[in-house]
This record gives C-alpha cells, sequence and structure tokens, in this order.
C-alpha cells in the first residue's frame, strides 16, 4: 500500500516571500491592499473575569468607545458585551486634505459564567476605556459537586 502524506493548502496561503510588506508603505499617505490571506486587524474584547463567593468581576477592555454606544445583556448565566466604535480623523494643510481616515464598526463578545446572574443586582462602571461589571450570584443556584463511585 502506498504511504499516504497530508497536504495543508492553508499553509501556503501564509507565505510571504517578502517579509512584512506592511512596514514599508506604513506612514506613507496610502495604506495598501491587503495581500491574499492576510487579514485585517480587528478591534477586540480583551478581559478578565474574577470570581469570589458572591459574585463575578469582570474587566473589559474596550477603548476609544463612548459609554453610551457599549451595551451588556445578561440572561441567566449567559453575558453579552457589545460596542460600537465611531472614529473620524482628518489632517489639513492649507485647506487641502493631505489623509482622512474613518473607521466605523462593531464589536461583540459573549461568555458563560458558572453560576446564573442575578441581574436585579448587577453594575457596570467605565472608566478610561476599562468596561468594569459586578455580576452578583442568583441566590439558590449553587452548583452541586457529585461523588463517583
Amino acid at each position: 500500500m502506498a504511504n499516504l502524506a497530508r497536504h495543508d493548502p492553508s499553509s501556503l496561503a501564509r507565505f510571504d516571500p517578502f517579509g512584512d510588506i506592511d512596514d514599508l508603505f506604513r506612514g506613507f499617505f496610502v495604506r495598501p491592499a491587503l495581500m491574499e490571506g492576510q487579514q485585517q486587524q480587528q478591534m477586540q474584547i480583551k478581559m478578565d473575569v474574577k470570581e469570589d463567593d458572591n459574585a463575578y468581576i469582570v474587566h473589559a477592555d474596550i477603548p476609544g468607545v463612548k459609554k453610551e454606544d457599549i451595551q451588556v445583556n445578561i440572561e441567566g448565566n449567559q453575558v453579552s458585551i457589545s460596542a460600537e466604535s465611531k472614529m473620524e480623523k482628518e489632517e489639513k494643510e492649507d485647506e487641502k486634505v493631505l489623509r482622512s481616515g474613518c473607521y466605523y464598526g462593531k464589536v461583540a463578545r459573549s461568555f458563560a459564567l458558572g453560576h446564573e446572574v442575578d441581574e436585579t443586582q448587577a453594575q457596570a462602571k467605565y472608566t478610561d476605556g476599562v468596561l468594569e461589571l459586578t455580576l452578583p450570584k442568583k441566590p439558590g443556584a449553587a452548583s452541586k459537586k457529585l461523588d463517583i463511585q
């Protein structure tokens, strides 16, 4: 029987014989088009989740967003955070537009917790690009560990 070898065609899409071509054009007036297989870097919500006996504490990094553009939804033990970013920047010199940049985007992240959240007692605070959620655990929703026989 013949030996079979696996081939991953996506590995060729990551091959770039010229190195990081974005560095070559950084700082010019136009941004180079993306090469095939490259992805545009998007805004992401990075977060830390801590737990104590009574609540979960979530710190989510969402810089450059107004607090009015952030939404938090809680359903049982499911928490969803979404934010809409709007950024417009224009540089002028002698009434000629030299550079104009606009970014409109939406980012979202959902996660499940080990206990249901008491949404009536939940609190949210947004300071310096960090969203802090205090999510109290619902009473009586404690999990039980089963003994294996």
